[in-house]
């Protein structure tokens, strides 16, 4: 999370840690620009729009992508039992975070951090921006789109003629034929498509923080929705390593700081301070990097998904899990504040989202079945099986 003036589905590990490398550092400069041309002192109403604005927006794509994340958990377990799953496209999949991505997902987020860094550097800003402002351009649209999609199946009437399209590439021919590519849509998706593109070509053309905010939100809640953990302990492990990350990467060097200064891409939410001043024209932003909502968002996705397993229609652990981040954020802008002085949001969100679940889980008995609760990819329970089965041979 920051004070600033605005300069404005299943990915690698290392295009993941490029989106979340910069998001995490918390400033306490409220009047600092990031093309500072000149000091803003905001109104304490103006500040307090802006942070809970922003509080308000990080909530959205936790909730609404635990929630879908369910129903993706849900299909892929039909998917692995030879039943219909629902996915259409491989992009629709969740994927499964392992023990070990959780532990080399730091290691290779600051690699990249650090890379980041030198090209910002040793080559122009302006020219490293413009192609991330490409690049996202096309993410953005991509993952909109798929935000949009159950909504507007929800809004068409059921007499609108719904056609179905597949794209396909392939390479060779008859028997060595390969696909390449196979995406199925519809005109739903068209629809979806066009709307988001409409939103990409404003945020290209005018970098207007609303655009920033439409795509932020669906980074953020697709993040949530597709990415996986396969455990508690998984979730430990990943969100121990980004607090550990995020605290050296902001107390120890200029690093973060200077990156998330220098990168112009849709990868945190803003709003302005000046709003009650200058309308939709403002230009002095708080700001709040994706990575203090995607990290803390699959943990608390995680926890939610454990809830439907127990079967007791109760959600007690999503619900304490979503209140510990609400506080840790709330403690984090108390902090920055209170000591003007730059602060890792996750230094305070992951004890609380982590603490506040197993405490609950301590009281009621259940620490046991929370740490056996287990997600394990189709990967995993293929190479388990192929030693018994050749055991069984013999």
């Amino acid at each position: 999370m920051a004070d600033t003036e605005q300069a404005p589905a299943s990915a690698p590990e290392a295009a993941a840690a490029a989106v979340l490398d910069a998001l995490n550092a918390t400033e306490t400069n409220g009047t600092e620009a990031l093309n500072a041309t000149a000091k803003f002192v905001a109104s304490p109403e103006g500040t307090a729009l802006a942070y809970g604005s922003l509080v308000f927006m990080a909530l959205l794509p936790i909730f609404f992508g635990a929630l879908r994340s369910v129903h993706c958990s849900k299909s892929k377990e039909l998917g692995e039992n030879d039943y219909d799953s629902g996915f259409r496209n491989a992009s629709d999949m969740p994927e499964t975070i392992t023990g070990r991505d959780a532990a080399r997902f730091p290691i290779i987020a600051s690699c990249t951090l650090f890379g980041l860094y030198l090209f910002f550097k040793v080559f122009s800003q302006e020219y490293i921006n413009l192609l991330l402002s490409v690049y996202f351009f096309g993410l953005g649209v991509l993952a909109l789109s798929h935000t949009m999609s159950p909504l507007m199946s929800r809004i068409f009437p059921d007499s609108f003629s719904n056609k179905q399209f597949q794209l396909l590439f392939t390479q060779g021919s008859e028997e060595t034929k390969e696909e390449i590519v196979n995406y199925e849509f519809d005109t739903k998706n068209l629809v979806c498509l066009l709307i988001s593109t409409v939103v990409g070509v404003w945020y290209l053309l005018k970098k207007h923080w609303i655009a920033n905010n439409l795509f932020g939100l669906a980074f953020a809640l697709n993040g949530v929705e597709l990415l996986h953990l396969n455990n508690v302990s998984t979730g430990c492990i990943l969100l121990g390593g980004l607090f550990v990350y995020d605290v050296f990467w902001v107390f120890g060097t200029n690093v973060m700081v200077t990156v998330a200064r220098s990168f112009e891409a849709p990868i945190k939410l803003v709003f302005p301070q000046d709003l009650l001043e200058r309308g939709l024209d403002a230009s002095n932003f708080a700001m709040l990097g994706l990575g203090d909502i995607v990290i803390p968002g699959i943990f608390i996705a995680l926890l939610l998904r454990f809830d439907v397993s127990l079967k007791k229609n109760s959600r007690t652990y999503f619900y304490s899990s979503f209140l510990a981040y609400i506080f840790g954020l709330g403690l984090t802008i108390f902090v920055m504040h209170t000591f003007k002085h730059a602060q890792p949001a996750l230094l305070y969100l992951v004890p609380a989202c982590v603490g506040f679940p197993v405490v609950v889980a301590l009281i009621k008995g259940e620490l046991t079945e929370l740490f056996r609760y287990e997600e394990t990819p189709p990967e995993d329970t293929d190479v388990k099986e192929d030693p018994e089965t050749e055991k069984k041979d013999q």
